[in-house]
């Protein structure tokens, strides 16, 4: 197809302001399902977890024909975490779809996706969707995008860019909101007129930069970008380029070619200039190699992938319940899983550590590495995880520096002032405060990731549920000094054995459980959060002894509360260094290091001498 009828577009947005459902209703109405086929809803969400969480995580390629134009979409991720996928699929397209919610405006997460996009020179289509959400107000959140455009320094091209007002969930848009429409037509005119087609010469060498990797049981890997230039033909001999050009070419031929229609991913014979296509064949193809013309092999520019910014240590699952739920718990099942993420993940990073058993694993944020440990845990394996520690680097002069997020919370006004006294120790600096209406606040900090960790209970807690914080990393900062850590110790287990009732009905008033009746136990493994400083040892599994004496009140039923639920997130951000989480398929525990009560005695009063001495 000529690249003149051919449009490549990316749609972004932050969390759950919609363009996942948007993608849907655009495939529909351009007729990519048959009138009869019965579609799941949010059909590119196609990974449980990214249905659970409700999240985008790997970007998706899919495409619709308008009127004799071919649309490729692809649906990317919102969350900062996964920038990495967001700035290989920009180089791809040459518009995108800024979807923005009519009633929260811009979030973190927008401006964070589209600074990608205003830097590549990408024509942006601004999509305010949910203008059927009680209380949206599509008119100030029109003025919020200007705002958000001029501050990230788009240029007049960009600052001119057409408004569609829509909402997914009915699949209607309108340029006018006095004129309301039936279906998303005015939507698909406005990506056929304003966005460019792709440019590139059809007669000229092949040239393809490899922005995303996907694998096949049969085909091997796959390499997925645009042509930028040339034709290619299924059988053709073509080059393979290194990113430094430190490696001299491989070549190696095209056995299979595909194109995206719809949401399937059809066999074709040859594509040319403009398209966005997977090839098969070609051993070694790493995001950011250039595959070119064999006899004309000429190189593009890589991609920059940005650089890890929290690490943790995975290892063997060494706990006494070891082996019991996992299929995969030796250490070179876990090393295989772990390099086999590499080929697809990008800006995760596996070291090797001094012991055989363990590797550390490093990645863009928390939630980067807990969807990688959730994704292995329903595989069936079996591992440990310790504390995150946050990567730092060294400055001019020698200066260390420590990442700073930019956290975003929106409070009811009357948890206000809990918020603020809590984030302050934090060393969190606020940049700045609006009141849009409706009784909340919105505030924006400047905050060392080192500072979040242990927050978001804590905000939940203050605001009663009530609050919304989202946080993606800002830039490098000088390293903030010493932060307060966790204020409450634990609950650990002394004894081996079944959790029995009767024992946490003692100490359910001096501490927040983690653990329930019937449920196994090991020495060593934290069953609570104490509501005081320092760990406490306790025998959850002492059971009532008998007597002879019987009354009324002996005998009433014990009334525990619900444990609390330990969510990955949650446990990475309560653990010490002391501490690691034992994750297998049917279970997320928290332990201790050191499982024997009497070495963590000896260690504590070890460490209190060191401090004693050190103070002297």
């Amino acid at each position: 197809m000529p690249s003149q009828h051919i449009r490549n577009i990316a749609i972004i947005a932050h969390v759950d302001h919609g363009k996942t459902t948007l993608v849907d209703k655009m495939l529909r109405q351009a007729g990519a399902f048959r009138e009869n086929q019965v579609v799941m809803e949010r059909v590119m969400d196609s990974n449980p977890l990214e249905r659970e969480r409700g999240i985008t995580i790997l970007a998706k390629n899919t495409s619709v024909r308008w009127r004799g134009t071919k649309i490729n979409i692809i649906d990317t991720p919102g969350h900062s975490d996964f920038g990495g996928e967001v700035e290989r699929i920009l180089r791809m397209v040459n518009g995108v779809l800024l979807v923005v919610d009519a009633f929260d405006g811009p979030m973190p997460q927008t401006r964070f996706v589209l600074r990608k996009a205003l830097e590549l020179g990408r024509t942006p289509v601004i999509v305010i969707n949910k203008i059927d959400r009680p209380g949206a107000d599509p008119m100030r959140v029109h003025d919020e995008v200007l705002d958000l455009l001029i501050e990230l320094e788009a240029d007049e091209s960009q600052l001119d860019a057409p408004v569609v007002y829509a909402s997914a969930r009915d699949g209607t848009a309108t340029m006018d909101l006095e004129s309301p429409n039936p279906d998303l037509v005015p939507l698909f005119e406005t990506i056929v007129e304003h966005v460019p087609p792709p440019p590139g010469d059809e007669d000229g060498p092949f040239q393809m930069l490899v922005s995303t990797i996907d694998y096949s049981p049969y085909l091997g890997r796959l390499g997925i970008g645009r042509i930028e230039r040339g034709k290619v033909k299924v059988g053709e001999r073509v080059a393979l380029l290194h990113v430094d050009g430190s490696q001299s070419p491989e070549y190696a031929r095209v056995t299979r070619l595909f194109a995206f229609e719809g949401l399937e991913r059809g066999e074709i014979g040859s594509a040319s200039a403009g398209e966005i296509v997977a090839l098969a064949g070609i051993d070694g193809v790493e995001i950011g190699l250039t595959i070119a013309d064999a006899e004309n092999p000429e190189r593009l520019a890589g991609i920059a992938v940005e650089e890890p910014t929290i690490s943790v240590d995975f290892s063997v699952n060494d706990s006494p319940f070891a082996g019991r739920d996992g299929k995969f718990v030796t250490s070179r099942q876990i090393r295989e899983r772990l390099t086999k993420e590499l080929e697809r993940n990008v800006a995760l990073r596996v070291e090797d550590t001094e012991t055989m058993d363990a590797w550390t694993v490093s990645g863009r944020g928390e939630l980067h590495l807990t969807i990688l440990m959730e994704t292995m845990r329903r595989e069936g394996y079996e591992f440990q995880v310790s504390r995150p520690r946050f990567i730092t680097k060294v400055g001019e002069k020698g200066a260390r520096l420590e990442p700073y997020e930019e956290l975003s919370i929106d409070v009811p006004e009357e948890f206000l002032g809990a918020v603020i006294e809590k984030l302050g120790p934090r060393r969190a600096e606020l940049i700045e405060m609006k009141n849009p209406g409706q009784g909340t606040v919105r505030m924006l900090y400047r905050i060392p990731a080192r500072g979040l960790f242990g927050y978001r209970s804590e905000f939940m807690t203050d605001t009663r549920g009530n609050g919304i914080m989202h946080h993606r990393f800002l830039e490098y900062g000088p390293w903030a000094g010493p932060l307060a850590g966790r204020m409450r110790g634990s609950l650990v287990s002394m004894e081996p054995g079944v959790i029995v009732a009767f024992a946490l009905a003692n100490l359910a008033e001096r501490a927040t459980l983690f653990v329930s009746p019937g449920d196994p136990v090991y020495s060593g493994m934290l069953i609570g959060e104490n509501s005081r400083p320092g760990d406490m040892d306790v025998n959850p599994t002492r059971e009532k002894k008998l007597t002879n004496m019987r009354t009324k009140s002996t005998d009433e039923n014990i009334q525990l509360e619900p444990p609390r639920e330990l969510t990955l997130e949650a446990a990475l951000e309560y653990i010490e260094g002391d501490e690691l989480i034992e994750i297998t398929p049917k279970a997320i525990r928290l332990r201790k290091r050191s499982l024997d009560v009497h070495e963590r005695k000896r260690a504590a009063r070890e460490a209190k001498r060191e401090r004693e001495s050190a103070a002297v």
